[in-house]
Protein backbone atom coordinates (compact mmCIF):
# COMPACT_ATOMS: atom_id res chain seq x y z
CA UNK A 1 0.00 0.00 0.00
CA UNK A 2 0.97 3.34 -0.66
CA UNK A 3 0.95 6.01 2.42
CA UNK A 4 1.79 9.00 -0.47
CA UNK A 5 -1.46 9.07 -2.33
CA UNK A 6 -2.97 11.90 -0.64
CA UNK A 7 -6.10 11.87 -3.55
CA UNK A 8 -8.42 13.93 -1.99
CA UNK A 9 -11.40 11.85 -1.99
CA UNK A 10 -13.48 12.22 1.35
CA UNK A 11 -14.23 8.83 3.87
CA UNK A 12 -17.15 10.00 5.25
CA UNK A 13 -17.53 8.51 8.99
CA UNK A 14 -21.08 9.04 10.79
CA UNK A 15 -20.84 11.07 13.99
CA UNK A 16 -22.07 7.90 16.30
CA UNK A 17 -19.40 6.00 14.67
CA UNK A 18 -16.50 8.98 16.09
CA UNK A 19 -18.23 8.93 19.73
CA UNK A 20 -19.42 12.02 20.29
CA UNK A 21 -22.15 14.92 20.63
CA UNK A 22 -21.54 17.03 23.38
CA UNK A 23 -24.33 16.11 25.02
CA UNK A 24 -23.50 12.25 25.43
CA UNK A 25 -19.94 13.21 25.95
CA UNK A 26 -21.12 15.38 29.47
CA UNK A 27 -23.33 12.53 30.19
CA UNK A 28 -20.69 9.89 30.04
CA UNK A 29 -18.52 11.90 32.03
CA UNK A 30 -19.90 12.14 35.11
CA UNK A 31 -18.32 13.70 38.33
CA UNK A 32 -20.47 11.53 40.76
CA UNK A 33 -19.96 8.06 41.66
CA UNK A 34 -21.99 5.38 42.86
CA UNK A 35 -19.00 5.20 45.30
CA UNK A 36 -18.99 6.78 48.61
CA UNK A 37 -16.11 9.50 48.64
CA UNK A 38 -13.18 7.61 50.26
CA UNK A 39 -11.23 9.13 53.69
CA UNK A 40 -8.24 11.16 53.60
CA UNK A 41 -6.24 8.67 55.27
CA UNK A 42 -7.93 5.50 54.14
CA UNK A 43 -5.70 3.30 52.19
CA UNK A 44 -6.44 2.24 48.80
CA UNK A 45 -5.81 -0.73 47.24
CA UNK A 46 -4.49 -0.92 43.73
CA UNK A 47 -4.39 -3.51 41.17
CA UNK A 48 -2.47 -3.30 38.12
CA UNK A 49 -2.90 -4.92 34.82
CA UNK A 50 -0.82 -4.78 31.96
CA UNK A 51 2.78 -4.65 34.44
CA UNK A 52 4.89 -3.87 31.03
CA UNK A 53 7.72 -0.49 31.25
CA UNK A 54 5.24 1.86 30.85
CA UNK A 55 3.61 0.54 34.07
CA UNK A 56 6.46 -0.13 35.83
CA UNK A 57 7.43 3.56 34.93
CA UNK A 58 4.04 4.53 37.08
CA UNK A 59 4.30 2.11 39.85
CA UNK A 60 7.16 4.18 41.20
CA UNK A 61 5.70 7.45 40.53
CA UNK A 62 2.61 5.90 42.55
CA UNK A 63 4.61 4.31 45.13
CA UNK A 64 5.36 8.06 46.02
CA UNK A 65 2.09 8.97 46.87
CA UNK A 66 0.63 8.48 50.50
CA UNK A 67 -2.57 6.06 51.05
CA UNK A 68 -1.79 4.09 48.63
CA UNK A 69 -0.77 0.40 48.15
CA UNK A 70 -0.37 -2.30 44.73
CA UNK A 71 -1.82 -4.99 46.45
CA UNK A 72 -2.38 -7.15 43.13
CA UNK A 73 -0.67 -7.45 39.76
CA UNK A 74 -1.60 -9.01 36.46
CA UNK A 75 0.43 -9.72 33.32
CA UNK A 76 0.34 -12.24 30.94
CA UNK A 77 3.91 -12.69 30.92
CA UNK A 78 6.04 -13.69 33.94
CA UNK A 79 8.69 -11.91 33.30
CA UNK A 80 6.73 -8.54 33.46
CA UNK A 81 4.76 -9.74 36.61
CA UNK A 82 8.66 -10.55 38.13
CA UNK A 83 10.10 -7.01 37.02
CA UNK A 84 6.87 -5.34 38.79
CA UNK A 85 6.72 -7.17 41.96
CA UNK A 86 9.87 -5.44 43.62
CA UNK A 87 7.34 -1.76 43.11
CA UNK A 88 3.97 -3.43 44.94
CA UNK A 89 3.05 -4.90 48.11
CA UNK A 90 5.38 -7.63 49.36
CA UNK A 91 2.16 -9.48 49.82
CA UNK A 92 0.89 -8.50 46.30
CA UNK A 93 -0.98 -11.54 44.59
CA UNK A 94 0.25 -11.64 40.98
CA UNK A 95 -2.00 -13.30 38.09
CA UNK A 96 -1.92 -14.09 34.30
CA UNK A 97 -5.80 -13.51 34.10
CA UNK A 98 -6.91 -10.03 34.69
CA UNK A 99 -10.54 -11.38 35.32
CA UNK A 100 -9.67 -13.10 38.23
CA UNK A 101 -8.13 -9.52 39.62
CA UNK A 102 -11.36 -8.28 39.01
CA UNK A 103 -12.70 -10.28 41.18
CA UNK A 104 -11.21 -9.34 44.16
CA UNK A 105 -13.48 -7.24 46.40
CA UNK A 106 -10.71 -5.69 48.34
CA UNK A 107 -9.24 -4.32 45.37
CA UNK A 108 -10.43 -0.22 44.84
CA UNK A 109 -8.99 0.82 41.70
CA UNK A 110 -6.65 -0.23 38.51
CA UNK A 111 -4.35 1.09 36.52
CA UNK A 112 -4.60 -0.53 33.00
CA UNK A 113 -1.32 -0.46 31.38
CA UNK A 114 -1.79 -2.99 28.74
CA UNK A 115 -1.39 -2.46 24.53
CA UNK A 116 -3.36 -0.05 23.21
CA UNK A 117 -6.33 -2.81 21.50
CA UNK A 118 -6.77 -4.12 25.30
CA UNK A 119 -7.56 -0.58 27.43
CA UNK A 120 -11.28 -0.81 26.31
CA UNK A 121 -12.33 -4.03 26.90
CA UNK A 122 -9.89 -4.13 30.22
CA UNK A 123 -11.39 -0.62 31.27
CA UNK A 124 -14.59 -1.87 30.72
CA UNK A 125 -14.31 -5.23 32.87
CA UNK A 126 -12.78 -3.08 35.43
CA UNK A 127 -16.32 -0.60 35.65
CA UNK A 128 -18.15 -3.39 35.43
CA UNK A 129 -16.45 -5.22 38.53
CA UNK A 130 -17.00 -1.56 40.48
CA UNK A 131 -13.60 -0.19 40.12
CA UNK A 132 -12.15 3.16 39.47
CA UNK A 133 -9.63 3.36 36.77
CA UNK A 134 -6.58 5.16 35.38
CA UNK A 135 -5.80 3.74 32.11
CA UNK A 136 -2.76 4.60 29.48
CA UNK A 137 -3.40 6.47 26.49
CA UNK A 138 -4.60 5.95 23.58
CA UNK A 139 -7.82 5.12 25.22
CA UNK A 140 -9.07 3.65 22.08
CA UNK A 141 -7.77 1.52 19.60
CA UNK A 142 -10.72 1.52 17.23
CA UNK A 143 -13.01 4.71 16.06
CA UNK A 144 -15.96 2.97 17.13
CA UNK A 145 -14.99 1.58 20.90
CA UNK A 146 -15.26 5.57 21.74
CA UNK A 147 -19.13 4.99 22.29
CA UNK A 148 -19.04 1.97 23.87
CA UNK A 149 -16.67 3.13 26.92
CA UNK A 150 -18.59 6.36 27.08
CA UNK A 151 -21.67 3.90 27.99
CA UNK A 152 -19.90 1.87 30.33
CA UNK A 153 -19.19 4.53 32.21
CA UNK A 154 -22.15 6.75 32.24
CA UNK A 155 -23.50 3.09 33.85
CA UNK A 156 -21.03 2.29 36.09
CA UNK A 157 -20.53 6.10 37.53
CA UNK A 158 -16.92 5.50 38.13
CA UNK A 159 -13.95 7.65 38.33
CA UNK A 160 -11.93 7.03 34.92
CA UNK A 161 -8.39 9.00 34.27
CA UNK A 162 -6.82 9.00 30.45
CA UNK A 163 -2.91 8.69 31.06
CA UNK A 164 -2.43 11.82 28.84
CA UNK A 165 -0.68 13.47 31.71
CA UNK A 166 0.11 16.77 30.10
CA UNK A 167 -3.28 18.40 31.43
CA UNK A 168 -1.99 17.75 34.91
CA UNK A 169 1.50 19.89 34.51
CA UNK A 170 1.32 23.33 36.23
CA UNK A 171 3.28 25.03 33.05
CA UNK A 172 0.48 23.46 30.25
CA UNK A 173 -2.66 24.51 32.72
CA UNK A 174 -1.11 27.88 32.82
CA UNK A 175 -0.76 28.08 28.86
CA UNK A 176 -4.69 27.31 28.49
CA UNK A 177 -5.59 30.14 30.70
CA UNK A 178 -2.95 32.36 28.73
CA UNK A 179 -4.74 31.71 25.70
CA UNK A 180 -8.08 31.56 27.11
CA UNK A 181 -7.73 35.06 28.46
CA UNK A 182 -6.81 36.24 24.77
CA UNK A 183 -2.68 36.65 25.27
CA UNK A 184 -1.93 35.53 21.96
CA UNK A 185 -4.85 36.90 19.78
CA UNK A 186 -6.44 34.56 17.77
CA UNK A 187 -5.31 31.24 17.55
CA UNK A 188 -5.56 29.35 13.65
CA UNK A 189 -2.24 27.32 13.88
CA UNK A 190 -1.12 24.38 15.90
CA UNK A 191 2.00 22.63 15.40
CA UNK A 192 3.30 20.07 16.96
CA UNK A 193 6.01 16.89 16.44
CA UNK A 194 7.77 14.01 18.26
CA UNK A 195 10.75 13.37 16.68
CA UNK A 196 13.42 10.77 18.09
CA UNK A 197 16.66 9.12 15.81
CA UNK A 198 16.55 6.08 18.28
CA UNK A 199 17.39 2.35 16.97
CA UNK A 200 14.24 0.81 17.40
CA UNK A 201 14.12 -0.74 14.52
CA UNK A 202 16.01 -4.09 14.15
CA UNK A 203 14.88 -7.91 14.75
CA UNK A 204 17.04 -9.85 17.41
CA UNK A 205 16.68 -12.80 19.64
CA UNK A 206 14.94 -11.46 22.67
CA UNK A 207 15.07 -14.67 24.50
CA UNK A 208 11.39 -14.82 25.55
CA UNK A 209 10.14 -18.46 26.01
CA UNK A 210 6.30 -18.37 24.62
CA UNK A 211 5.80 -20.96 27.49
CA UNK A 212 6.05 -17.92 29.77
CA UNK A 213 3.29 -16.41 27.70
CA UNK A 214 -0.32 -16.52 28.03
CA UNK A 215 -0.44 -15.32 24.22
CA UNK A 216 -4.00 -15.82 23.73
CA UNK A 217 -5.12 -13.80 26.26
CA UNK A 218 -2.34 -11.05 24.74
CA UNK A 219 -4.18 -11.42 21.56
CA UNK A 220 -7.42 -11.17 23.05
CA UNK A 221 -9.70 -9.46 20.71
CA UNK A 222 -6.86 -9.45 17.67
CA UNK A 223 -6.94 -12.08 15.30
CA UNK A 224 -5.45 -15.38 15.96
CA UNK A 225 -1.43 -15.45 14.86
CA UNK A 226 1.64 -17.22 16.13
CA UNK A 227 3.51 -16.17 18.97
CA UNK A 228 6.03 -13.56 17.72
CA UNK A 229 8.37 -11.91 20.44
CA UNK A 230 9.01 -9.38 18.39
CA UNK A 231 5.51 -8.32 17.92
CA UNK A 232 4.74 -9.27 21.33
CA UNK A 233 7.35 -6.44 22.68
CA UNK A 234 7.33 -3.80 20.02
CA UNK A 235 3.10 -4.05 19.65
CA UNK A 236 3.21 -0.16 18.94
CA UNK A 237 4.05 -0.59 15.28
CA UNK A 238 1.61 -3.26 14.75
CA UNK A 239 -1.73 -2.84 13.30
CA UNK A 240 -3.26 -5.38 15.22
CA UNK A 241 -2.06 -4.07 18.65
CA UNK A 242 -1.57 -0.65 18.27
CA UNK A 243 -1.99 2.76 15.89
CA UNK A 244 1.67 3.92 15.27
CA UNK A 245 2.90 6.79 15.96
CA UNK A 246 -0.10 9.03 15.61
CA UNK A 247 -1.87 6.72 18.27
CA UNK A 248 1.42 6.28 20.46
CA UNK A 249 3.03 10.23 20.20
CA UNK A 250 0.61 12.42 18.32
CA UNK A 251 -2.30 11.40 20.81
CA UNK A 252 -0.44 13.88 23.86
CA UNK A 253 -0.42 16.83 22.07
CA UNK A 254 -3.17 16.13 20.04
CA UNK A 255 -4.88 16.16 23.78
CA UNK A 256 -3.46 19.46 24.69
CA UNK A 257 -4.46 21.11 21.86
CA UNK A 258 -8.06 20.19 23.08
CA UNK A 259 -7.42 21.06 26.67
CA UNK A 260 -5.80 24.63 25.67
CA UNK A 261 -8.37 25.48 22.74
CA UNK A 262 -11.52 23.65 24.36
CA UNK A 263 -11.63 21.92 20.89
CA UNK A 264 -12.93 17.47 21.10
CA UNK A 265 -13.09 16.61 17.61
CA UNK A 266 -11.41 17.62 14.38
CA UNK A 267 -13.22 18.28 10.49
CA UNK A 268 -11.02 16.07 8.37
CA UNK A 269 -7.38 14.87 8.08
CA UNK A 270 -4.70 14.64 5.16
CA UNK A 271 -1.65 12.31 6.05
CA UNK A 272 1.49 11.10 4.82
CA UNK A 273 3.64 8.31 5.87
CA UNK A 274 7.32 6.63 4.70
CA UNK A 275 9.42 3.87 5.60
CA UNK A 276 12.77 5.08 6.08
CA UNK A 277 14.33 2.99 8.45
CA UNK A 278 11.37 0.16 9.36
CA UNK A 279 10.33 -1.05 6.37
CA UNK A 280 9.63 -4.96 6.27
CA UNK A 281 9.68 -4.95 10.27
CA UNK A 282 6.88 -2.42 11.37
CA UNK A 283 3.52 -2.22 9.71
CA UNK A 284 3.42 1.27 11.11
CA UNK A 285 5.49 3.98 9.07
CA UNK A 286 8.49 5.51 10.65
CA UNK A 287 8.10 8.80 9.61
CA UNK A 288 4.68 10.70 9.36
CA UNK A 289 3.09 13.93 9.14
CA UNK A 290 -0.67 15.24 9.45
CA UNK A 291 -2.73 18.09 8.45
CA UNK A 292 -5.71 18.39 10.71
CA UNK A 293 -8.35 20.98 11.01
CA UNK A 294 -10.68 22.10 13.39
CA UNK A 295 -14.14 24.53 13.86
CA UNK A 296 -13.10 27.42 13.39
CA UNK A 297 -10.67 27.23 10.88
CA UNK A 298 -8.01 26.14 13.18
CA UNK A 299 -5.36 23.67 11.33
CA UNK A 300 -2.88 21.47 13.21
CA UNK A 301 -0.21 19.61 11.57
CA UNK A 302 2.20 16.75 13.21
CA UNK A 303 5.21 15.36 12.35
CA UNK A 304 6.77 12.57 14.03
CA UNK A 305 10.39 10.47 13.18
CA UNK A 306 12.26 8.24 14.41
CA UNK A 307 15.37 9.34 12.28
CA UNK A 308 16.33 12.86 13.03
CA UNK A 309 15.64 14.43 16.64
CA UNK A 310 14.86 18.36 15.57
CA UNK A 311 12.23 19.88 17.17
CA UNK A 312 11.81 16.85 19.50
CA UNK A 313 8.51 16.87 21.45
CA UNK A 314 7.22 19.96 21.37
CA UNK A 315 3.72 22.11 20.80
CA UNK A 316 3.37 25.61 19.57
CA UNK A 317 0.25 27.82 19.22
CA UNK A 318 0.46 30.74 16.72
CA UNK A 319 -1.98 33.08 17.55
CA UNK A 320 -2.38 36.46 15.85
CA UNK A 321 -0.71 38.33 18.35
CA UNK A 322 1.85 36.04 19.69
CA UNK A 323 3.63 32.52 19.36
CA UNK A 324 3.33 29.89 22.83
CA UNK A 325 5.71 27.52 22.61
CA UNK A 326 5.29 24.09 25.31
CA UNK A 327 7.21 21.19 25.53
CA UNK A 328 7.33 19.28 29.07
CA UNK A 329 10.65 21.19 30.32
CA UNK A 330 9.43 24.58 28.74
CA UNK A 331 6.64 27.26 28.46
CA UNK A 332 7.80 30.25 26.05
CA UNK A 333 5.79 32.85 24.91
CA UNK A 334 7.17 34.60 21.40
CA UNK A 335 5.57 38.04 20.51
CA UNK A 336 5.05 38.99 16.90
CA UNK A 337 7.09 41.92 15.80
CA UNK A 338 4.10 44.44 15.56
CA UNK A 339 2.87 43.61 19.05
CA UNK A 340 3.84 45.33 22.34
CA UNK A 341 3.34 42.70 24.11
CA UNK A 342 6.31 41.42 26.44
CA UNK A 343 7.66 37.95 25.98
CA UNK A 344 9.09 35.20 28.37
CA UNK A 345 10.30 31.58 28.54
CA UNK A 346 10.25 29.64 31.73
CA UNK A 347 12.36 26.76 32.13
CA UNK A 348 11.04 23.66 34.28
CA UNK A 349 13.40 20.82 33.48
CA UNK A 350 15.92 20.36 35.39
CA UNK A 351 18.18 17.93 33.34
CA UNK A 352 21.54 19.21 33.40
CA UNK A 353 22.32 18.38 29.70
CA UNK A 354 19.56 19.30 27.84
CA UNK A 355 17.85 22.39 30.03
CA UNK A 356 14.04 23.27 29.43
CA UNK A 357 13.99 20.86 26.12
CA UNK A 358 11.27 18.21 25.65
CA UNK A 359 10.77 16.58 28.97
CA UNK A 360 11.46 17.50 33.17
CA UNK A 361 12.41 15.13 36.36
CA UNK A 362 10.82 17.84 38.52
CA UNK A 363 7.89 18.29 38.81
CA UNK A 364 7.36 14.57 38.31
CA UNK A 365 4.14 14.89 35.20
CA UNK A 366 2.94 11.27 36.05
CA UNK A 367 3.30 11.38 39.90
CA UNK A 368 0.85 14.42 39.43
CA UNK A 369 -1.45 13.29 37.03
CA UNK A 370 -1.49 9.55 39.85
CA UNK A 371 -1.84 11.92 42.42
CA UNK A 372 -4.92 13.46 40.83
CA UNK A 373 -6.45 10.28 40.31
CA UNK A 374 -6.33 9.69 43.66
CA UNK A 375 -7.13 12.58 44.62
CA UNK A 376 -10.91 12.31 42.59
CA UNK A 377 -11.28 8.62 43.98
CA UNK A 378 -11.23 9.95 47.51
CA UNK A 379 -13.29 13.17 46.59
CA UNK A 380 -15.63 11.97 43.57
CA UNK A 381 -14.77 14.65 41.24
CA UNK A 382 -13.47 14.60 37.83
CA UNK A 383 -10.27 14.26 36.87
CA UNK A 384 -7.88 16.17 34.79
CA UNK A 385 -8.03 14.33 32.06
CA UNK A 386 -11.69 13.08 31.57
CA UNK A 387 -12.89 9.63 29.92
CA UNK A 388 -14.70 11.74 27.39
CA UNK A 389 -11.07 13.71 26.89
CA UNK A 390 -9.30 10.70 26.41
CA UNK A 391 -11.84 9.52 23.60
CA UNK A 392 -11.37 12.58 21.37
CA UNK A 393 -7.59 12.62 21.15
CA UNK A 394 -7.75 9.07 20.48
CA UNK A 395 -10.33 9.61 18.09
CA UNK A 396 -7.99 12.77 16.07
CA UNK A 397 -5.57 9.86 15.67
CA UNK A 398 -7.59 7.36 14.04
CA UNK A 399 -8.91 10.33 12.00
CA UNK A 400 -5.12 10.46 10.66
CA UNK A 401 -4.57 6.98 10.44
CA UNK A 402 -7.52 6.36 8.38
CA UNK A 403 -5.83 8.89 5.81
CA UNK A 404 -2.67 7.69 6.29
CA UNK A 405 -4.21 4.25 5.20
CA UNK A 406 -6.37 4.67 2.23
CA UNK A 407 -3.95 7.64 0.78
CA UNK A 408 -7.41 9.80 1.20
CA UNK A 409 -8.91 12.74 2.91
CA UNK A 410 -10.95 11.49 5.77
CA UNK A 411 -13.90 13.51 7.36
CA UNK A 412 -16.37 13.20 10.01
CA UNK A 413 -19.84 14.02 8.97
Amino acid sequence: MSFQNCERVAIMLTRRSFFLSATTAAAATVPGSSATAFAANETLNIGVIGTGGRARHLMKSLAQIEGVRVTHLCDVWDGALSQAAPLADPKAVATKAYPELLADKSIDAVLVGTSDHQHVPVTIAALQAGKDVYVEKPLTHKLEEGQTILTAQERAKKIVQVGTQQRSMPHIQKAKQLVQAGQIGKVFKVKMSWNRNTNRVKRFPLGIDPRQVDWNAFLGPAPQQPFDEYKFRNWRWFWDFGGGIFTDLMVHWVDVAHFVLDLDRPVQAVSIGDFVTAQGVWETPDTVQTLLTYPGSVQMHFEGTFSNARNGARIEFLGTDATLYADRGRLELIPERNKALKGFSEIIGKTPDYPGADFYDQPDGERLHLQNWIDCIRSRKEPSAPLAAGVAAAAAAHLANQALRTGKTARFS
